[in-house]
């Protein structure tokens, strides 16, 4: 008789828990599957450390090969699931296509960057979802300065110092706070003209930072920003975006290089175009993550809509505390659906958030317990090393480094402004010159790449962090 075939689709949070929880509940008596468009999980909530020269790339990646034990990966993006067929046809990273087939289906295809229709932002600003985002807006920030400091026209100068993002959530937060305190680190180095000082704008139309947290911790991180010098601006937002600036919404014209999209993650559009149930572009599933009408397909993380069964009426946020849970019992009820045990709901309650405001500063509150200062900044660093499958004692070294040498403020350029567009399917590649690419060309010499980049956070197959 042969053996189940599994295919997950997507190794984020969800995807990453669900094939190595189903690796160890089959014991090899199955042929699991991951396609995933990169050879790594990625651990999103560092992501803002890595724009801000704390971390080295590979910190924040953990490899999929060395990590999950008898677990097959296909490198590659779903683009076409036959739901009758069980097939599900991709492309691979070189152009090639192939199918697979499968006897169970796990779709955890995570979020990508969330679009508003305002003039110019798909154009000039950047999304904050993969490394290639990062690590270009650790170069775009760094060569700002350099250019300012370098340049004999304040106004010129003025607009390179100055960065905006765009949303107070959980990542927006955190690429400020990391943003000014890594651009004060540049310029003590290398003095701007007049003593002028980096200026990072924080927008947001909620009425305080962190509206998803306690009002104690929300108030703890704009205390923080502001004494950092973060321009914290609630009730704003972006009304127009352009190559040497953007116009804000209460008529103010901000000039600046630099605007990054923090505005929130929506569900990757792989989960609809499958045509069945949807809850705001999230795929609908029972408790047991399975979808209706389709025993042999779960789905879970941002690509699904999850019931809530603390919140009767309500469906689990697109948080990485919930996708990291659900993965587990996505291959548990997997595994009962192939004769393992006994199929189970998802249930869980949150267990609390933490935010890294940058040096020891951070707001948390494990179990609801608010904390902040020292103490929070103690357990939001101990919460993500214990939540990292791996890399713990590299990210270690490199905070501890971090604390006692200064940071290397230098361009890598290995990422370009038009390969990281914000408006992408797949912010875990940087495009490549070619099918559907601005080429290198495009961009023009004699100006600084378009307004930057961005980060998310946290957790998650595409989710905003938590603790």
């Amino acid at each position: 008789m042969s053996r189940p075939r599994i295919v997950i689709v997507g190794a984020g949070f969800a995807g990453y828990r669900t094939a190595r929880t189903l690796a160890r509940l089959t014991r090899d008596k199955a042929d699991i599957t991951l396609l995933n468009p990169t050879d790594y999980f990625l651990y999103l909530p560092l992501l803002p450390q890595v724009a801000a020269g704390i971390l080295e790339p590979r910190r924040v990646t953990v490899s999929l090969t060395g990590t999950l034990r008898h677990v097959r990966l296909v490198l590659g993006e779903a683009d076409d699931i036959d739901l009758d067929a069980r097939t599900v046809r991709y492309s691979d990273p070189e152009g090639g296509v192939g199918t697979l087939t499968y006897d169970r289906l796990v779709l955890a295809a995570g979020s990508v960057n969330k679009l508003l229709p305002i003039p110019g932002v798909a154009e000039h600003a950047h999304g904050f979802r993969g490394l290639p985002e990062a690590l270009y807006l650790r170069d775009h920030v760094t060569r700002q300065v350099e250019l300012a400091a370098g340049s004999e026209d304040s106004k010129n100068c003025d607009a390179r110092c100055t960065f905006v993002v765009v949303g107070a959530g959980y990542t927006g937060t955190e690429v400020a706070a990391q943003g000014q305190m890594f651009t004060d680190a540049l310029v003590r180095k290398q003095p701007l003209r007049d003593g002028v000082r980096p200026r990072w704008i924080l927008l947001d139309i909620a009425k305080r930072v962190l509206p998803e947290m306690d009002e104690k911790l929300s108030r703890t991180a704009d205390k923080v920003l502001r004494q950092r010098g973060v321009d914290v601006r609630m009730g704003t937002s972006v009304k127009e975006a352009t190559s040497t600036g953007v116009l804000l919404s209460d008529g103010e014209f901000v000039d600046t290089r630099t605007l990054v999209w923090c505005v929130g993650v929506r569900p990757d559009p792989l989960a609809e175009s499958l045509g069945l149930p949807m809850e705001r572009g999230r795929l609908l599933v029972e408790p047991t993550l399975h979808v209706p009408g389709r025993p042999e397909v779960f789905a879970c993380g941002d690509a699904a809509a999850v019931p809530d069964l603390t919140k009767p009426g309500a469906y689990t946020p697109m948080t990485a505390q919930h996708a990291w849970r659900q993965g587990k019992v996505a291959a548990y009820n997997v595994a009962a659906s192939l004769g393992r045990g006994e199929p189970k709901p998802y249930r869980h309650s949150d267990l609390g958030f933490v935010v890294d405001l940058g040096g020891v500063k951070a707001a948390a509150n494990p179990l609801g317990i608010p904390l902040s200062g020292i103490a929070a900044g103690a357990v939001t660093r101990g919460y993500h090393l214990a939540a990292m499958p791996g890399n713990r004692v590299r990210v270690a070294a490199d905070w501890l480094l971090d604390a006692v040498l200064p940071r290397q403020g230098v361009q890598l350029g290995l990422v370009r402004s038009w390969s990281v567009p914000l408006d992408t399917a797949s912010p875990e590649l940087a495009r490549m010159p070619g099918a559907d690419a601005r080429p290198p060309s495009a961009e023009a010499p004699s100006q600084p790449e378009s307004p930057a980049p961005a980060h998310a956070h946290k957790p998650a197959q595409g989710s905003e962090g938590e603790s």
